[in-house]
């Protein structure tokens, strides 16, 4: 299939390796992204994936990056569910509980994606100390952080509860999301799953406010 010049002349070769990936890793995940396998997807040889990408593990960094984006606008789906014009405080409320159930929502229904998604984006180099969270703040993250931060603007979540507040919730949702998707309770009836999922979640906000 030596189409590489026909088909990506116009330098879009990083984007369908990219595309080719998400394919590859929604069945299979970081496992299923094999240089060979990914290459021979789109029509090129490996070397070409060379001018793109130093080595393997930057291309799977790359399609880790763009599976982030859509764990996050499954979040921000849920988040934009809520009416623009409920009461501010509620509207605040449901907007950190999309966070989280489109986080697990994502997880159960993607499991190739979401492992993908929280891989590690940022090694340290020779002599250098290890990055920081705050070093790359991915889109997932981000959208956790704005909702904690509207729960304060709307009067619901104080400056001091505030205070690393993320790690908590972050650390328990994503923790439930691992029991379901890799966990003991991997296979429960969908509404059992729902069920669960908002009772996690819930509580976890609960313990946030006064």
């Amino acid at each position: 299939m030596g189409g590489e010049t026909r088909a990506y002349h116009h330098g879009d070769l990083r984007a369908a390796l990219v595309e080719a990936g998400l394919r590859l890793a929604r069945e299979g995940g970081a496992a299923a992204l094999g240089l060979r396998e990914l290459t021979r997807s789109v029509g090129v040889t490996p070397n070409a994936a060379y001018r793109h990408f130093a080595d393997r593990r930057a291309l799977v960094l790359a399609v880790a990056a763009a599976a982030q984006d859509r764990l996050a606008h499954a979040m921000l789906d849920r988040m934009n569910a809520v009416p623009d014009d409920a009461n501010p405080a509620e509207r605040a409320l449901q907007r950190l509980r999309g966070v989280g159930l489109g986080y697990i929502h994502f997880a159960i229904s993607e499991p190739g994606w979401f492992e993908l998604a929280i891989l590690t984006q940022d090694e340290p180099g020779d002599g250098e100390p290890p990055p920081t969270v705050e070093d790359r703040v991915a889109p997932p993250y981000q959208l956790l952080l704005d909702a904690l931060d509207g729960m304060v603007d709307a009067g619901i979540l104080t400056p001091a509860r505030r205070t690393d507040a993320e790690w908590a919730c972050w650390s328990t949702v994503h923790g439930f999301a691992d029991l379901a998707t890799r966990g003991p309770l991997q296979g429960l009836e969908p509404a059992v799953m729902d069920r669960l999922a908002a009772h996690v979640v819930d509580t976890i906000i609960s313990g946030l406010q006064p």
